[in-house]
């Protein structure tokens, strides 16, 4: 999906025909390999064949966990059976619960104290916290390089009528409703993460659910969760 000299983006899959499709990326670069929220256990042996086709699964060196939920986080197991030294890029809130999964002992970076990590060509990602969208440690992560955002649950959304990229936004924010409205906790939490994004340039938004949002599309998605209404917004609505 994205390559400038030793630093490639792939996007990983899952091929599963749902409409809560998750998707996972691969972020390659020199000896670093760092695959983005690599999903649930009754994925993880098709992703570990995905990344075969581009890499041996035992030098996969880091998973980026933007929050704790099991169709983002529990694959984990399996890739530290695989190899034990790889490094678990989190969040606080998510670090503590992660233990429920069955392993406790892992390099963990905590993306709260390390809000930067530079890879070996020079290209950095930057952890950009989002709590409350939907997670209290949520927090998408910021390809400075690419100009590419991988937004974990923001910006998600539920069809199964699938394709990679999105082909008509219109349609698609009907989709990403279906995720929002019940998901993510309120309008001050999506213009907070919006604000912390404010002078980014991106180019593509990849969520974990749902279709990539490219960077034609990217200006409606970005006004899209600024005046987004959901969660308590709609819950308590008389006390607003």
């Amino acid at each position: 999906m994205y390559n400038a000299g030793s630093h490639d983006i792939y996007w990983l899959g899952t091929m599963v025909e749902t409409a809560f499709r998750c998707n996972s990326y691969l972020i390659r670069d020199g000896r670093e390999a760092l695959i983005v929220d690599p999903g649930s256990r009754h994925t993880s042996q098709q992703l570990q064949q995905r990344v075969a086709q581009i890499l041996p699964p035992e030098e996969i060196t880091g998973l980026i966990l933007c929050h704790q939920d099991p169709d983002v986080a529990a694959s984990m197991v399996d890739w530290l059976q695989i190899n034990p030294q790889i490094r678990i890029i989190t969040s606080p809130r998510t670090h503590v619960l992660l233990p429920h999964y069955g392993i406790t002992d892992y390099d963990y970076h905590d993306i709260a104290e390390n809000p930067l990590l530079r890879l070996p060509s020079g290209a950095e990602l930057e952890f950009i916290e989002a709590p409350f969208l939907h997670s209290p440690g949520a927090f998408a992560t910021y390809d400075r390089g690419a100009n590419v955002l991988f937004s974990g649950d923001i910006w998600a959304a539920l069809d199964m009528d699938w394709r990679l990229i999105v082909r008509d936004m219109a349609s698609h924010m009907v989709n990403m409703d279906l995720f929002h409205l019940d998901y993510m906790a309120s309008n001050v939490a999506a213009r907070g993460f919006i604000k912390r994004l404010g002078g980014k340039t991106i180019d593509a938004i990849m969520p974990q659910h749902g279709s990539i949002i490219d960077q034609n599309n990217v200006p409606a998605a970005l006004d899209y969760l600024e005046n987004l209404q959901c969660g308590t917004d709609l819950i308590y609505a008389e006390l607003t």
